[in-house]
């Protein structure tokens, strides 16, 4: 039988989007009502501003859509920095002295001297203090279509510790330590320790739950675990680690009032420990403990402390059981103590319009000089002689947020003020 030569049927298609054909039919709409305005163009003008509105809108909800869904590498910021601290930028052989205004991308590599201390938060809010004498890489930070978000940083050497925020699932939060790959469930913190001339490779978990994998090997870890191992390991060790308590007086950021010329002692205090028969107390001026004005080990949880002259202190305790093993340190709190002034005292705060980056709020403002800055509770770590400051919020949740802004000098003078942003 003859082979038929007629062409068979072809089939060419092109891709719609929804948005497309919701404009398409706006823009129909338009067009009629232009048409319809000229021959009666009173009873077309309210149809006609009805029509614009919702184009109008659709362009925006597509704007907002590609704003909240902006996939690829991401920045992370510095919202501390502490001493001598140095970046080399993936596209550089040159080393830079840390700046709040230099962005952290990928393959960056942040270093701290052995006076130097940095907070480094990340588009998924995971925010890594790192130590004095370290040195860590931004190995990932992206986000992709699905808005999951994915971090890794590896520590290199020295100590680093973490906390994760409440990201999306299918997000990754990751530390790498020599080989060895922490992945971190939401809401977890973490102490990561690399000495790699010693050989010693620590990841302890204080809060949450994360998996640390090495080659084949997988361990879980939950509150207070910690694996160890060498190079040389065939596997990594899993041990409990002593709880620290949490520290309760005086609080984080505190400023305790002094009457001038009348001696104060100040009482802290911290959360009872099971199992623990005294508490080692540290008490200094600096964050890096390298000089302290009170080093004691003490019976209870509880202790008076007098002496302390005017001025800014962090102090931090640790469990001690009974063949005198200590816990790691409990979080740092910092307090200061001002005298104590008038209650007329004021204080000059003004604030620049906030810049957003995405969830992350740019603050600039400027105070009275030698003054202190909060927002939100935390700390702005510089302010310039002039009284200028600049401060990196963590990333802020969808939706409406409220930046408080508190400037407070020596003399008791307190001045706060709040405004709204909202993220979309």
């Amino acid at each position: 039988m003859a082979r038929s030569n007629k062409p068979g049927p072809f089939i060419f298609w092109t891709t719609i989007t929804y948005r497309s054909i919701a404009i398409a039919a706006v823009m129909v709409v338009l067009l009629i009502a232009l048409i319809i305005n000229f021959a009666f163009p009173s009873a077309s003008q309210a149809g006609l501003q009805k029509a614009g509105d919702l184009l109008d809108r659709v362009t925006k909800d597509e704007g907002r859509l590609s704003a909240r869904g902006s996939v690829g590498s991401q920045q992370a910021h510095f919202t501390n920095i502490d001493g001598k601290v140095r970046v080399k930028k993936a596209n550089s052989n040159t080393w830079v002295t840390a700046d709040y205004s230099l962005p952290l991308e990928k393959g960056d590599v942040v270093q701290t001297s052995s006076e130097g201390m940095a907070k480094v938060v990340f588009s998924d809010g995971t925010n890594y203090t790192v130590k004095q004498d370290s040195l860590i890489v931004v190995e990932e930070n992206s986000t992709n279509s699905s808005l999951q978000t994915n971090v890794a940083v590896q520590v290199t050497t020295g100590t680093v510790d973490l906390a994760t925020a409440t990201y999306q699932q299918g997000s990754k939060s990751s530390v790498i330590v020599s080989g060895a790959t922490a992945n971190l469930a939401p809401e977890s913190a973490a102490r990561v320790h690399n000495d790699p001339q010693s050989d010693q490779h620590e990841i302890l978990v204080k809060r949450g739950s994360g998996e640390v994998q090495r080659g084949n090997e997988v361990v879980r870890l939950t509150d207070y675990e910690k694996v160890t191992f060498k190079n040389t390991s065939a596997q990594m060790a899993k041990a409990k680690e002593i709880i620290p308590p949490t520290l309760i007086a005086p609080a984080n950021m505190m400023p305790i009032f002094l009457t001038p010329g009348q001696a104060k002692a100040i009482a802290f205090s911290w959360t009872p420990v099971d199992g623990a028969t005294a508490y080692h107390v540290r008490v200094s001026h600096n964050p890096y403990f390298s000089s302290t004005v009170f080093d004691r080990v003490v019976h209870g949880n509880e202790v008076q402390i007098g002496g302390l002259n005017q001025g800014s202190y962090y102090w931090v305790v640790q469990s001690l059981q009974g063949d005198e093993k200590e816990s790691v340190e409990s979080e740092k709190n910092r307090f200061t103590l001002v005298p104590k002034g008038s209650e007329q005292a004021v204080i000059a705060l003004e604030l620049q319009p906030f810049v957003q980056h995405g969830h992350v709020i740019e603050v600039r403002g400027k105070t009275e000089a030698a003054a202190r800055v909060m927002v939100n509770g935390e700390e702005v770590p510089v302010v310039s002689a002039d009284g200028q400051f600049h401060y990196f919020t963590p990333p802020l949740p969808n939706g409406e947020s409220v930046i408080t802004v508190t400037a407070q000098n020596a003399r008791g003078g307190v001045n706060t003020q709040q405004k709204k942003v909202v993220i979309q």
